[in-house]
C-alpha cells in the first residue's frame, strides 16, 4: 500500500468518527475501527462497531444512507483529497475478539 493510499485512510477513519459522533443520535455508540481504501482510491469501506449489537444494522444503514453528507464533510476537513466511493458495515473481527475476550474472561 502506497503512503498516499495510508494517508487516505486514515483521513477517512478520523473524518468519519468525527462525521458519526457529530450526526449520529445517542440510541447507539458508533465506533468506527479503520478504513480501507482499494487501490487507486476510487473506493472504500469503513468498518464501525456499534453498542449494543441491537442497533447494528440501524447504525450501518443510517451510516449508508448519510454517505452524501459525509462527502461534504470529508471534503471541508481534508483538502486536496478526493473522496472515495465509501460504504459503512460491521467490522466482524473486531466483534470477533469481543466475543473471544467474553469466553475467555
Amino acid at each position: 500500500m502506497s503512503l498516499r493510499d495510508e494517508k487516505l485512510n486514515e483521513a477517512l477513519r478520523e473524518s468519519a468518527a468525527a462525521f458519526l459522533s457529530r450526526e449520529a443520535g445517542r440510541q447507539s455508540l458508533i465506533t468506527v475501527t479503520r478504513a480501507q481504501v482499494a487501490e487507486g482510491g476510487k473506493t472504500g469501506v469503513i468498518y464501525i462497531s456499534v453498542l449494543p449489537e441491537t442497533a447494528e444494522a440501524a447504525a450501518v444503514a443510517f451510516a449508508n444512507r448519510h454517505r452524501t453528507e459525509f462527502a461534504a464533510f470529508f471534503s471541508k476537513q481534508v483538502r486536496g483529497a478526493r473522496m472515495p466511493h465509501v460504504e459503512f458495515v460491521v467490522d466482524m473481527g473486531e466483534k470477533n475478539r469481543r466475543r473471544l475476550d467474553e469466553l475467555s474472561s
